[in-house]
């Protein structure tokens, strides 16, 4: 996995047509090598299972799938806003 790319934990799984077992249910942004999501749920504590084979932008492309479409993927709105792009802020000059 590219390194600055957060994989997915879940609450549910669901087998695609190619036989790869997805996220589905409530979908969190999570680190590989730790414990936490990046919203801060434990995995173990919240009954998420880890899904390193799979990225966050995949994700967030599966919900909008429409193979995907019966899996009822809730994607996290504090893992969607902490995983968003964020615009550059101008340098400050000092006059």
């Amino acid at each position: 996995m590219a390194p600055g790319l957060a994989a997915v934990a879940a609450s549910r799984e669901w087998t695609g047509e190619d036989g790869v077992r997805l996220p589905a249910g409530d979908v969190h942004a999570w680190w590989p090598r730790t414990n936490q999501t990046v919203c801060g749920l434990a995995l173990r504590r919240s009954q998420l299972a880890p899904f390193p084979h799979v990225v966050w932008p995949d994700a967030v492309w599966l919900t909008q799938s429409e193979e995907a479409r019966d899996q009822l993927l809730r994607l996290c709105h504090r893992c969607t806003a902490a995983m968003a792009p964020r615009p550059r802020r101008r340098e400050r000059v000092r006059r």
